[in-house]
């Protein structure tokens, strides 16, 4: 996670509903930690050769690139009334969407865009833009996406594996920052395998699973009253597959955060399983948080 003095929140528009409600998103975001507010767009039509000026005997303001400039420049008009006094850029860059806000991740604290831009299809949940920034981004990649909401915890899948510790970090900073609790949830179905060549047993104490789950848990979340001693914790271990529990937790959340990948997670995957669900189902807004590396 890039925390430096100079990391601004960036969020990628396109004059989409779903990018204004993002910039809604980030921009509060950038108030909450008093960083700069960056707006991109992704000018993808010089890379395709199409021409974007005005055409010949068009009305003023006509062409593709004099659209583009008035995404950027709404979205700032958006930005500014939803948080007064933020500092707040814009830039149009000649790239595809995707490239475009992977691109801008190493400078950036935090990445914010929509679930879907104007060119998504009706039947898809999650546009493609979403996944890819989610999956390649090197800084936490924020998806506005479910209903908005002021009350409720932050909620944090916890599975143990190496990208626990960053995803538990980042949700504990943003429930102090909104001034809400955090619910940290493990979910457990069975004795997993805990290193490579690990054998999972046929017979199990049943009482001893719950109990070395819930420790999992606990060591997972440990250390957080010392960084944040004013955060209350709350720790679920819940037997049952992570992507529906955390489906029906964010019904009541202000944001879901989840690991880019899972315990178990195949290498050739580009997100793992649980992540994926959650952008595609969760009704609320979802944060993806890479482990670095």
């Amino acid at each position: 996670m890039n925390s430096s003095d100079g990391a601004a929140v960036v969020v990628g528009v396109d004059g989409s509903e779903q990018a204004r409600r993002a910039v809604r998103l980030a921009a509060g975001e950038a108030a909450r930690r008093n960083r700069m507010l960056r707006i991109v767009h992704g000018f993808i039509w010089p890379l395709l050769h199409v021409p974007v000026g005005a055409p010949p005997g068009g009305p003023p303001g006509s062409g593709l690139r004099n659209q583009a400039e008035r995404f950027v420049t709404d979205a700032i008009t958006e930005a500014e009334a939803t948080a007064p006094g933020l500092r707040v850029s814009g830039e149009i860059i000649d790239g595809e969407a995707a490239a475009v806000l992977v691109g801008e991740a190493p400078n950036a604290m935090l990445i914010v865009l929509g679930d879907r831009g104007m060119g998504g299809f009706a039947a898809l949940v999650v546009g493609s833009v979403a996944v890819q920034v989610a999956t390649h981004a090197d800084c936490p990649v924020l998806v506005a996406r479910g209903t908005d909401r002021t009350e409720g915890p932050v909620i944090v899948g916890v599975d143990g594996s190496a990208v626990s510790p960053p995803a538990v970090e980042f949700a504990a900073e943003q429930a102090s920052l909104r001034g809400s609790d955090l619910v940290a949830v493990h979910t457990y179905l069975h004795p997993v395998a805990r290193e490579p060549g690990d054998m999972q047993p046929l017979v199990y104490d049943e009482e001893k699973l719950r109990h070395e789950e819930r420790q999992l848990l606990a060591e997972s979340v440990a250390g957080l009253a010392e960084r944040w001693p004013d955060l209350t914790v709350h720790q679920q271990t819940i037997r049952g597959r992570p992507a529906p529990i955390l489906t029906e937790a964010s019904q009541q959340a202000q944001l879901l955060v989840v690991g880019g990948h899972g315990r178990g997670a195949l290498s050739g995957l580009l997100l793992g399983s649980v992540s994926q669900s959650a952008l595609h189902h969760a009704d609320c807004p979802v944060a993806v948080v890479r482990a670095p590396g």
